[in-house]
């Protein structure tokens, strides 16, 4: 799996780049107009991404956040009939916290304004990631939080997010994340190092 790639930006597009890796161009494809905040041609970057494969087709999407990463791997993961192109319109149209904050509400007007989705994908993709994903009420325990320092029920909550966008199930990803914390000699000081914990109790 490639997680990153770090080079120069050969050619920027609106939907995609060309990424010089050592004298290897590799195309990624990012949500609409991500590319602009990445740079100019010539530019050195990192560009966090994601290796899909389905038969006989390899991409990379690519990311400029860890956020906008987990949410495209919840949404083409986890909810039924949406896509990497899906996923991309999506992120492409609005921010994770925005689109999370929309799906929280239930706001289907909004979401509906995203180019590609249909009332039926919004009203699936609410459905879905509210009762059979279960991630909205951490989502929304997550955007009561912001703002504040990072506790550790925070921090807790971030790890789990990041299980649940991986494909674990919300009751595993709880369970593992609770089990980490309390064998951990020592209190974690990012979610990323709970994480890492509990994928290791997952394995």
């Amino acid at each position: 799996m490639i997680t990153f790639l770090h080079g120069i930006l050969a050619d920027v597009l609106p939907n995609r780049i060309t990424l010089d890796v050592q004298g290897i161009g590799y195309q990624i494809n990012m949500p609409l107009g991500g590319p602009d905040a990445l740079g100019q041609s010539g530019d050195t970057v990192r560009v966090l991404t994601h290796l899909y494969v389905r038969e006989q087709e390899l991409t990379l999407y690519g990311f400029k956040t860890g956020e906008e990463r987990d949410l495209f791997l919840l949404l083409i993961n986890r909810v039924s009939g949406v896509g990497p192109k899906v996923a991309m319109s999506i992120l492409g149209s609005m921010g994770p916290t925005d689109f999370k904050n929309a799906v929280v509400a239930e706001d289907l007007d909004t979401l509906s304004r995203i180019k590609g989705l249909g009332k039926k994908t919004v009203e699936r993709i609410v459905l879905e990631l509210k009762d059979k994903v279960g991630v909205t009420s951490a989502w929304e325990e997550a955007a009561n939080a912001a703002g504040s320092s990072p506790s550790e029920n925070s921090l807790k909550n971030d790890a789990v997010l990041a299980l649940i966008s991986l494909g674990f199930k919300q009751n595993a990803a709880h369970t593992a994340v609770g089990k980490a914390c309390k064998t951990s000699s020592e209190p974690f000081s990012s979610a990323d190092d709970i994480l890492r914990a509990a994928l290791r109790l997952l394995q």
